[in-house]
């Protein structure tokens, strides 16, 4: 019985802070899963060296305290139960697949990526599982990734500049540069985002068009504003980067914009069009809201 799992039932305003909550303890690694028909919960493993009650106690206290700020927090209770030796990569990486996306991408766990290349007549995006948000199994990150492709293949020969806000894993300056983007900027004020980053645009074979910094959006000063800029973050943070948002994109520049609950999408949309911007076109996946919108010339 070396392993443990820990099941915690979540919500989406708290997986974010629980999923830091059971890597700081000693998590080995952290699955979140979604769907339509079936409550949220975070996956974690850890090895049989932790304490299991002792970590359903820490879990349960941090979610009270979250609950006592306010946060939705479900109210089914964490559960953790043994795993025979191997269960827990196995189970890691069963639960991030190959997963085809828009047109042509594929995004490929590194396990499963193919020594030549070639990925069933799809470009290859090599994503390492980690502490870093964006893998491309979560709605948010798919939708982003579509709009990503179909902003690239409207250009219309244009060659845009690019910048990645909250780059998480860097999966979509990866994309981005792999569907001709000569070059892309990503930051995240997250360190180990910016590592994972680093690690995934090295296994892309991008890490030199990929340039990584760590730091905010309020706090970036380009010389130039940007023809496309991505940012998959949350909505109510979109609503206060909308005059940010104005400075950074170039003027007939797009806008890509992920992490937007399905019943916030109109609030954020309203609050961008308010802003100058119009909205060209949205996707919706899993209960989550990605929008594709352009600042007019």
């Amino acid at each position: 019985m070396p392993f443990w799992q820990l099941t915690v039932p979540s919500s989406p305003e708290t997986a974010d802070g629980l999923t830091n909550f059971l890597w700081e303890h000693g998590a080995l690694g952290v699955i979140e899963e979604e769907s339509p028909n079936e409550p949220a919960r975070l996956r974690a493993f850890f090895p049989d060296t932790a304490s299991s009650t002792g970590l359903v106690s820490a879990v349960s206290v941090y979610r009270a305290s979250l609950r006592s700020l306010g946060f939705a927090v479900p109210a089914a209770e964490p559960e953790i139960a043994p795993l025979l030796d191997g269960e827990w990569a196995s189970a890691w990486q069963q639960s991030f697949p190959p997963r085809a996306v828009g047109a042509s991408l594929l995004i490929v766990p590194p396990w499963e990526a193919r020594p030549d290349g070639a990925e069933r007549g799809r470009v290859p995006v090599i994503i390492e599982p980690g502490r870093a948000f964006g893998t491309g199994q979560h709605g948010s990150t798919e939708g982003c990734l579509a709009l990503l492709e179909a902003a690239l293949a409207s250009a219309g020969g244009r060659t845009p500049t690019m910048l990645d806000i909250g780059t998480g894993t860097g999966i979509l300056a990866i994309a981005a540069v792999k569907l001709g983007v000569p070059t892309a900027l990503a930051i995240d004020v997250d360190p180990d985002a910016i590592a994972a980053a680093r690690l995934n645009a090295d296994r892309n074979g991008c890490a030199d068009r990929i340039a990584l910094a760590l730091e905010a959006a309020e706090t970036l000063s380009p010389r130039e504003p940007f023809d496309l800029v991505a940012a998959n973050l949350l909505g109510h943070t979109h609503v206060a980067l909308v005059t940010r948002y104005r400075r950074l994109v170039a003027a007939g520049g797009r806008l890509i914009l992920g992490g937007i609950l399905a019943d916030e999408r109109r609030h954020v949309s309203d609050a961008l069009e308010a802003g100058g911007f119009e909205v060209s076109a949205h996707l919706l996946l899993d209960g989550w809201a990605a929008l594709l919108l352009r600042l007019p010339a």
